[in-house]
C-alpha cells in the first residue's frame, strides 16, 4: 500500500472530497477535506475514516494514519 492507494481509496470512499496523503512504509499523514464531516467531532470523523481502511489495517498493510479532518467551511 502506498499513498496513492490511500489518497484513491479515500476519495471513492468520500465523495466529492479533497484527500491529501503523505509518508511511506505503512506510516502515513491524511488531510481529508469533506462536506459530509458537518456536525461532527474529532473522533467521529476519525471512526468514519478507519472503518473505511479497517481491512487494510488489519492486515497490516496500513501501519499507522494520522488524520486531519476538516469541512469546506473549516479551511
Amino acid at each position: 500500500m502506498n499513498k496513492e492507494n490511500i489518497k484513491e481509496i479515500l476519495e471513492s470512499s468520500f465523495d466529492k472530497s479533497s484527500v491529501e496523503v503523505d509518508g511511506s512504509e505503512g506510516k502515513y499523514n491524511a488531510k481529508i477535506i469533506y462536506d459530509g464531516f458537518e456536525g461532527m467531532n474529532t473522533i467521529e470523523r476519525h471512526k468514519k475514516i478507519y472503518a473505511v481502511l479497517d481491512t487494510y489495517i488489519k492486515s497490516g498493510e496500513l501501519h499507522a494514519i494520522s488524520l486531519k479532518t476538516y469541512t469546506n467551511g473549516e479551511v
